[in-house]
């Protein structure tokens, strides 16, 4: 299943991408590193220096599109 997460950088503004579980895992992983991480979304591969990354979102659930409450 994909994961919708926002990636919060120093100088720019967020990355926003679609990953699975497993890339997810890896990202957290990294993070606090040094050096370079590839991240491989859903439309292609994403290639960040996890020293610049201040912030990682990983979005609940997914977003309804929709006027009415369900109960």
């Amino acid at each position: 299943m994909a994961q919708r997460i926002s990636i919060g950088f120093q100088a720019s503004p967020p990355l926003a991408l679609r990953v699975s579980d497993t890339e997810l895992e890896k990202l957290r992983d990294a993070l606090g590193g040094e050096g370079w991480h590839d991240v491989e979304a859903e439309d292609g591969f994403v290639r960040l220096n996890v020293q610049h990354v201040l912030w990682l979102r990983v979005e609940a659930d997914e977003h309804r599109v929709g006027f009415g409450l369900s109960s």
